[in-house]
């Protein structure tokens, strides 16, 4: 589901979880305390109340409120449908679960459980208590069966006959029925019903259809809309599904199973179709969650405990109606005033013509120096897609290389190298289909690609292909000249306008250099060993940075400037950790913006006294990735598409560039500056574990809001004042 939400892509899990496959054991010489790290699942939950707490706020608009509520019920699925799966399949094939920290794997999932059961209560209630009362006085009335009267109920009958009931399809359970397959996220109705000639109680299954709106919009009365949820509507018509028959109980419930996919490899010789039959597979993942609704009578729940095998724990009971991640239906309502403001991103003022009348020339405007873009403050239309575009219609450019890992199925850019191989360039995309609930969708339009004489490949062995990157070479007075983007945020012009991300466009031979041997590399068999302006994972990036904050720390005890600035959006990794506890024991600062996860403890006396975690949600997903060094002086800044996870470090392709323009390393400072300020709005990690939000001054009035004010800035640079 397409939202314009800045934290509800269906990625946006997915993004942000980890999972088990070969995680490395923490390494533990004895220096350092064994508590040092916090749990990464709890850490993720209490991302997600992070998502809540923005719901709960009423300062914010009000359906962006109701978003929020979307969010956390979309984040929360995924997380069980990954990380939660991937832990009990470990568990039950046996294979060992390395946790960071420590504990045994049943307590874990035990840990999980409560705070899960506890979040999904309070998100039931934010919904009840504040949101649609609040939703009630704006004139948007999600409305129960009871609260319509004979008219509407003559109205509602209507549309359920006429719109409604030729879809639906009731299966009884029976000797000649089994219990039917109940398939993951859907929306069902248990019914027991009675058949009053032999006075025998039946069961039946009615799933809730996903090709109706979620919210049945009744007829307005005085400029009020009402909706009736589909599921309460189909409920109070069961007699017309089930004639000659009582119905004694119906109640919702719904499950949801595991969707991982695991593909071995190495045992494949052709990986687009083994993964074609593995997602096929995913449908029939063992559930791994029942919700239901808290009037569910014991018999009802006792028969689907037993069919679908979930124990209590699994079990979550919760007022109707379940499945809030409907909200996201409302996110179309015709109401701005109940929205965040409109907003139009401004064209990067590096890219802007000298005059208002000539044409944009993108090669033109990164001949003049490297250009660093901020989306979705500056556009990415203007940007990075223009970039691709004129590469396509551009008679001089001979070849485009591109990696894919998530984008839009009407993609631009999918158009523009489509183009340009109709056009007779070489073209070459690296498409990452086993990018997480995108695979199919990355299938298809590889396949398009290839029809189109597109070169398709999949990356390497093993490993994901996670690092954003194109490559243009041209030809300028006879010779070649590379043209290059490399960013920390995907290739998707529809998420551009949401997520928060970097991208740098650069001439330098250097870099296309770089890029030139590592897509040749992914492509054919090359083993590159050294590249000179980029850091690569898995070889080469988790090195390199433990170098570079080691370096840090002996500055420090030499009493030279020293600093690391950090922003992911997770940061899990062990060996990165460990790193910056001795970085601060050493007298260094470090300051740690992230979004999502965060394992490190800050603030521990002794430890990590000279650390602060931050973490900052609001109308755009920070996305980017920053490395910054103070290097006695010398600023390294790096930006990229690695996290700080084992997945990102060692099991995927990853691409950091360094930063050359002075006036692009003070960028990267100010809006580190901005963002770890005491009067900026922001969650600050408190040494157990505990998220602080701070949004409120000593008076009571709001903070800086970071995304507004980055708004602010970029839109006030002008073309003689504005940084490249």
């Amino acid at each position: 589901m397409e939202t314009n939400s800045p934290l509800g892509d269906a990625t946006l899990a997915a993004d942000l979880l980890d999972d088990y496959e070969a995680d490395p054991a923490p390494v533990d010489d004895g220096t350092l305390p064994p508590d040092r790290f916090l749990d990464r699942e709890i850490s993720w939950l209490a991302f997600n109340q992070r998502v809540l707490e923005l719901a709960e706020d009423p300062a914010l608009p009000l359906l962006e409120r109701s978003n929020f509520l979307a969010i956390f019920a979309s984040n929360l699925d995924e997380f069980f449908m990954v990380r939660v799966a991937g832990l009990k399949r470990r568990i039950d094939t046996g294979l060992a679960v390395p946790t960071n920290v420590g504990r045994a794997p049943l307590e874990v999932l035990e840990d999980i459980s409560e705070r899960a059961h506890e979040l999904q209560e309070r998100h039931a209630r934010a919904f009840h208590d504040l949101v649609k009362p609040a939703l009630d006085d704006a004139g948007i009335h999600i409305e129960n069966w009871s609260d319509l009267d004979e008219v509407d109920r003559e109205r509602v009958h209507d549309i359920f006959q006429n719109q409604i009931f030729p879809v639906l399809m009731p299966l009884a359970v029976d000797p000649a029925h089994p219990f039917p397959y109940i398939s993951g996220l859907s929306l069902n109705l248990a019914i027991r019903v009675r058949n009053p000639k032999t006075d025998k109680v039946e069961f039946a299954r009615l799933k809730v259809p996903t090709n109706l709106p979620r919210f049945v919009q009744l007829p307005e009365t005085t400029g009020i809309r009402r909706y009736i949820p589909l599921e309460d509507l189909i409920a109070n018509h069961l007699g017309e599904l089930f004639p000659g028959m009582e119905v004694l109980e119906h109640h919702e419930f719904r499950v949801t199973r595991n969707e991982d996919v695991v593909i071995e490899e190495d045992e494949t010789e052709n990986l687009l179709q083994a993964l074609e039959k593995e997602l096929l597979r995913r449908r029939f993942g063992s559930p791994i969650r029942l919700e239901i609704s808290d009037d569910m009578d014991e018999v009802t729940l006792g028969l689907l405990m037993q069919e679908l095998r979930i124990t209590d724990r699994e079990v979550y009971r919760l007022p109707s109606p379940l499945d809030l991640g409907g909200l996201f239906e409302l996110s179309g309502l015709d109401r701005p005033e109940l929205r965040y403001p409109r907003r139009v991103p401004t064209t990067s003022v590096a890219l802007q013509p000298a005059e208002p009348t000539e044409k944009p020339d993108i090669f033109a405007s990164i001949s003049k120096g490297d250009i660093l873009l901020h989306h979705p403050y500056e556009s990415f239309a203007t940007s990075v897609q223009a970039f691709l575009e004129q590469a396509a219609a551009d008679p001089n450019v001979l070849a485009i290389k591109q990696t894919l890992y998530r984008t839009s199925g009407d993609s631009p850019i999918v158009e523009a190298l489509i183009d340009a191989a109709e056009a007779g360039k070489a073209v070459l995309a690296l498409v990452e289909i086993k990018a997480r609930f995108d695979e199919q969708a990355n299938i298809s339009w590889a396949r398009k690609l290839e029809r189109a004489g597109v070169h398709v490949v999949y990356g390497l062995v093993g490993l994901k292909t996670h690092c954003k990157l194109a490559l243009v070479v041209r030809q300028e007075g006879g010779e070649l000249k590379h043209y290059s983007h490399i960013g920390t945020g995907n290739y998707n012009p529809k998420t551009s306008r949401i997520y928060e991300d970097l991208g740098l466009l650069t001439d330098d031979d250097t870099v296309g250099k770089d890029l030139t041997r590592l897509f040749n590399e992914l492509s054919g068999y090359a083993i590159e060993k050294k590249f000179k302006r980029l850091l690569v994972a898995p070889r080469y990036l988790r090195k390199a940075l433990l170098k570079n904050i080691e370096q840090e720390a002996d500055n420090a005890r030499l009493g030279k400037p020293s600093g690391i600035r950090i922003k992911v959006n997770s940061m899990v990794d062990e060996a990165i950790i460990d790193g910056l506890y001795r970085a601060s024991q050493a007298g260094v600062p470090v300051e740690v913006w992230v979004r999502g996860i965060c394992s490190l403890r800050p603030g521990v006396p002794g430890l990590s006294e000279n650390i602060r975690v931050r973490s900052i949600l609001g109308r755009y997903l920070e996305h980017s990735r920053i490395f910054a060094f103070a290097n006695d002086g010398d600023p390294q800044v790096y930006i990229g598409s690695a996290d700080m996870m084992h997945r990102n470090l060692d099991r995927r392709v990853e691409a950091l560039v360094r930063l050359d323009a002075p006036a692009h390393i003070a960028e990267t400072a100010e809006l580190f500056d901005l963002a770890m300020d005491a009067s900026t709005s922001a969650w600050e990690l408190e040494a157990d574990g505990a998220w602080l939000r701070h949004d409120r001054d000593a008076e009571g009035q709001p903070l800086t809001d970071l995304q507004d004010a980055t708004w602010r800035q970029v839109s006030s640079r002008r073309r003689t004042g504005g940084s490249r």
